[in-house]
């Protein structure tokens, strides 16, 4: 196990992960982080209420998706943007190295 320093809504965690788990936590953190804000924004909500609704929203999503209740969009493409931007991200990381 390994000790990953991850950010959410601007604070830091430190959250223990396997090696071979870390580009696939990163990738949750990357899209929790993205509804949190979303949820944020859309309710006003903070801290706890806000953990709880957009905990809530992504559990109905997946059960929903679970019980055939159709491919979402509208998640699909919020996942597109975050991996786009991702490796937008290390890919700027790498031209600086050249």
């Amino acid at each position: 196990m390994e000790t990953l320093d991850i950010r959410l809504l601007g604070k830091e965690y430190q959250v223990a992960c396997r090696p071979e788990e870390r580009d696939a936590l990163l990738a949750a953190v990357a899209l929790l982080d993205d509804r949190l804000a979303e949820v944020a924004r859309r309710t006003g909500s903070s801290g706890e209420r806000l953990a709880i609704m957009t905990a809530l929203n992504i559990v109905h999503e997946h059960l929903q998706q679970q019980r055939g209740g159709g491919f979402d969009l509208p998640a699909a493409k919020r996942r597109i943007g975050l991996m786009t931007a991702r490796l937008d991200g290390v890919l700027a990381q790498q031209e600086k190295l050249f």
